[in-house]
């Protein structure tokens, strides 16, 4: 009978685990974007760019409530970490987003523009995207050292940026 009930324990530790990823996927890596300027560029070409430096993903929607009312939390984190790169992928309909942009005050990190829908593409499949704003935190190797959090405040994000910088 004890075995039973560890069972389902068990299930729940490796489903948890199994979110938790240290690399994007090729597919996601692929994944075409598009600048302020209207350039599409591969995500692992956005990445190329920050290589040795430690960045926040910041993944937001211009729609988005809990985006807007995340943002001050974003500009303390950007306050608290200033050596860090913040990168901000957004969803939504293009003019939108770059709206977005001036309203949320995303200037203090690179901006691209990810797709319309963020439960299509290979991008938010890759990174099991189901709320928004999503941050994470990507290493000076370019490893995941955070997969997920939803807060710029949240206890995980602060202290792997303390560990990492």
């Amino acid at each position: 009978m004890k075995k039973l009930f560890l069972l389902p324990i068990l299930f729940f530790m490796i489903a948890c685990q199994a979110q938790d990823k240290t690399e994007f996927g090729k597919e996601a890596l692929e994944a075409k974007m598009t600048s302020v300027d209207g350039k599409e560029i591969a995500f692992k070409d956005i990445l190329a760019q920050y290589k040795g430096k430690v960045v926040v993903i910041d993944v937001w929607a211009s729609w988005c409530p809990d985006c807007k009312k995340g943002m001050p939390k974003v500009h303390d984190l950007q306050k608290q970490f200033p050596n860090v790169k913040y990168l901000f992928l957004s969803y939504g309909v293009d003019e939108k987003w770059k709206q977005g942009i001036e309203s949320f005050n995303t200037k203090g990190g690179d901006n691209y523009h990810v797709g319309t829908s963020m439960k299509e593409g290979a991008f938010s499949k890759d990174i099991k995207l189901d709320w928004i704003p999503r941050y994470m935190v990507v290493d000076k190797n370019g490893k995941i050292a955070l997969f997920r959090a939803i807060e710029a405040d949240d206890e995980k994000l602060i202290s792997t940026l303390k560990s990492i910088q």
